[in-house]
């Protein structure tokens, strides 16, 4: 029961670990996208003002390699949004599944009180029962002894007259 309980914590421990790790490259991959499309923004600013002896079609392939520079971060993104998530649910559901499991552990206990408990009134019941037979033999042996003494008083009155 504390080995399954350690394993529930390690699983626990190491899921947090892999969430705070895909948070961070969530947070990495925004900060890019913000930075790419701040470039892009800079880019399209450069290319009204200066023109820098670009052709259209050169100015357009390297929009659209930018923009699929953009998507493929976007993707990213949410690939490790729609991880995070289900890390979340995992945590969620291992933390309830843990939550079940002290209950458990608790219930468990209290049974184990509860039979201890009644282990015990079932011995002292038998000690009780012993305790009554002996008092009901050593009574028997007093009675037994008092008869003998009472024959030996007997006997020595008889021996004296």
């Amino acid at each position: 029961m504390e080995e399954e309980r350690m394993n529930l914590k390690l699983d626990v421990d190491v899921q947090k670990l892999e969430a705070g790790k895909l948070i961070k490259g969530k947070n990495k991959a925004e900060e890019e996208l913000d930075s790419l499309k701040t470039d892009y923004k800079k880019l399209r600013l450069s290319m009204r003002t200066t023109g820098l002896g670009k052709t259209s079609e050169q100015w357009c392939e390297e929009i659209r390699e930018e923009r699929n520079k953009a998507d493929k971060w976007e993707r990213t993104f949410q690939e490790v949004q729609a991880r995070n998530e289900a890390l979340e649910k995992s945590l969620s559901e291992s933390q309830k599944e843990n939550g079940k499991l002290k209950d458990r552990v608790v219930e468990l206990e209290g049974s184990l009180r509860q039979y201890k408990s009644q282990n015990s009134v079932i011995e002292l019941k038998a000690s009780l029962s012993k305790i009554e037979k002996m008092k009901n033999r050593i009574e028997e042996l007093e009675t037994t002894l008092r008869n003998y003494e009472v024959q030996i008083e007997h006997l020595e009155a008889k021996e004296g007259r």
